[in-house]
This record gives C-alpha cells, structure tokens and sequence, in this order.
C-alpha cells in the first residue's frame, strides 16, 4: 500500500511559516480544547470532536437539534474557547441584510448616524460570527451569509471588508416550522458540517443535567471554560500544516472514490432499501467540493488520533455530517429524511469493501 504526500500550492513564504508548527504540540491544545467544553457540556462527547474537527479544518458549522438540548449553549463555549473578536445575531423574519452591515439612530445632537453592524464592527479581526436560529432569518439574509462564509469578505460602503480569520457557527431547531425559511442548497453546501445534538442517552448525565443547579446559570457555565486556548490567527497555518502532513494511500482514495460513486448511483452499487426506488432516490448532491471537504475532515480525524495517514475508519467517523446534507433526495422522501439518510449510509458502508 503506496501513499503520495498531498500537492499544495501555498506561496513559500506561508509554507516555510507551515512547517514551524509543532503539530504535537497542537494537538495537545486540541485535546485541553476538548475537555475545556466536555467540562462545561456533558454527554456530547461525539458532537465536541465534530466541532473540533471543523475547528482545526476551518470550516463552517449548523448545529441543529431540539429546543433546549444546549445548541446555543455549546457553540458559546467553543467561541470563548477559540478566542478572538465573536458577534452573534438573532434570527428574526424582519431581519434584512443592511442590519448585518449596519445601523442608523439618531444622535444626541438630532443627527443621523450610522454605526458598523455585527458583521463591521471587528473589522478583520472578527474571529467568530455565531448565528443563532438561522432558519428564522429571510432568504435575503441567508444570500449575505453565504458571500461571508464562501469569500470571507463582504462589500459595502463602496469597498471590501475581508476577515482572514472568520469562522461561522449557526444553529436552528428542527420542531418549530412557523416563520421559518428553510436554507437553500447553496448555503447549506457552505457548511462544513452539519451536526445533529440530541439529548444524553445516559441517565445519570440527564440527571446532572436536571438536577445539578451550575448547569442551570448558562452566563457561569460557559466561563468556566478557559478562555482562548486556541491561537485563532494561527489556526489557517496549522489547518495548512495538518492537511500538508496526513497523507492518503492509492487504497484509500480509491474507497473514497467508490463510496462517492455509490452515493450519487446507489443502484449501480447494489445497494437496496426496503420502501425505496432507489431508481429515483438521489436526485443530486454529493459534489467535489463535498468530497475535498469529507478528505480535509478525516484528515484532521486522523491527527486527532495520532496518525498521519487516513483510514476508511476516520471517512466513517465524519462521513454523515459532512455528506448528508450534500445528498439531495426526490422530494416524496423528504419527509422520510433522516431515517432514510441513515438506513442509506449504512447500507453504503456495508456494500462498499474498504480496503
């Protein structure tokens, strides 16, 4: 089993700055970021070293869930843990574009006045823009955030504002439908992830959650996570280094290859599912940049493990935040959703041979 280091096309001077990181080192501030969050958010152990793998990939997160699981909650924690200039809006169906940008009041002196918006008023050091229940925002809104999380600049007052170390976090509650918009595809493509929060299957951690009264002040909560264990400017340059260092063989990519394959034509797979023309299935979805986001995120779950090749273990492992919203159903299973998404990728696991 042969294995080809990555090519990269970074300029010498930001490469030779990538080799000066101590990957080890790093990985030591990723597991103290780990149990910084753990300590604050109990029984979410799997959907931590999601975000901690998005985190050291650089892309962008929806977290979605029941009301009240502790989505808003969470990705405070990881906002303080992380470091750097945070901004969070409200979702709200009478929120337009130009309130992200700016806002106008009258002065002391009865003047107009217009101040930088949340997404301004950082300037390029804006490190986190946390957008909470983003499905309650028009589409007009969704459009400005997807230039921001694609461009990681935006233009207004007759100029580009660029935030090099921008990252997005969003969360929506899948239970209320009213005033909702949902997203559209190109948006949600744009997201790194999407990640799925449930409420602790554990009993005694339901129990602590219930009973326990520190988790009942969320402003205290979150701050006893350490503050900025993580270098947010450095961040591009170890996600650079992490991908540049973990390697994948001809065997790996060529299971990559035909699970995507797979996903896009089901049939010619041989895959089945009971209640599914699988003729009709897919309708789309699952695109290169899909893919290249799946192989950035398993590499980093490979480092994470101490490994500096990727194995079918670590493509399984971030495989359904990172594809299932990039598979685009016909729409009479729409509403069959989630459990046909789930029964689907099992099914391609157990179909496809890993090497």
């Amino acid at each position: 089993m042969s294995s080809r280091p990555p090519k990269t096309n970074v300029p010498a001077n930001t490469a030779a700055k990538d080799k000066a990181i101590d990957l080890s080192a790093w990985r030591e501030k990723a597991q103290v970021f780990e149990s910084e969050i753990a300590g604050a958010i109990v029984g979410q152990q799997r959907v931590i070293r999601l975000l901690t793998i998005s985190i050291f990939a650089r892309g962008h997160v929806l977290l979605e869930g029941d009301v009240g699981v502790g989505k808003t909650t969470l990705l405070r924690a990881v906002a303080r843990g992380l470091g750097g200039a945070f901004e969070r809006v409200e979702g709200t169906i009478d929120l337009m574009p130009a309130d992200l940008i700016y806002y106008t009041y009258l002065g002391e002196d009865g003047r107009p006045r217009v101040d930088p918006g949340p997404v301004l008023r950082y300037g390029s050091d804006l490190a986190v823009f946390f957008f909470n229940e983003i499905n309650r925002a028009r589409p007009q809104v969704h459009s400005l955030l997807l230039r921001l999380m694609a461009e990681r600049s935006v233009t207004a007052f007759n100029r580009e504002y660029t935030f090099p170390y921008l990252q997005v976090f969003a969360d929506r509650n899948r239970i209320e439908r009213e005033e909702t918009f949902e997203l559209p595809a190109a948006a949600r493509d744009r997201f790194f992830m999407e990640i799925n929060m449930e409420l602790p299957d554990d009993k005694e951690v339901r129990r602590e959650l219930a009973f326990q009264t520190r988790f009942h002040d969320v402003d205290s909560l979150i701050e006893t996570v350490s503050p900025d264990i993580l270098d947010f400017e450095t961040m591009d340059s170890v996600a650079r280094a992490i991908q540049d260092s973990v390697t994948t063989s001809d065997a790996l990519e060529a299971y990559a290859l035909d699970l995507w394959q797979a996903l896009r034509n089901p049939i010619s797979a041989g895959i089945e599912l009971e209640g599914v023309d699988m003729s009709r299935l897919v309708q789309g979805g699952a695109s290169p940049r899909g893919m290249s986001y799946l192989l950035r995120a398993a590499r980093v779950s490979a480092w994470l493990n101490g490994r500096d090749m990727v194995v079918p273990e670590d493509l399984r492992e971030v495989f359904p935040e990172s594809m299932g919203h990039r598979v685009f159903l016909d729409p009479i299973y729409e509403l069959r959703r989630d459990d046909i998404i789930r029964r689907f990728f099992a099914a391609l696991f157990d179909t496809v041979p890993a090497p």
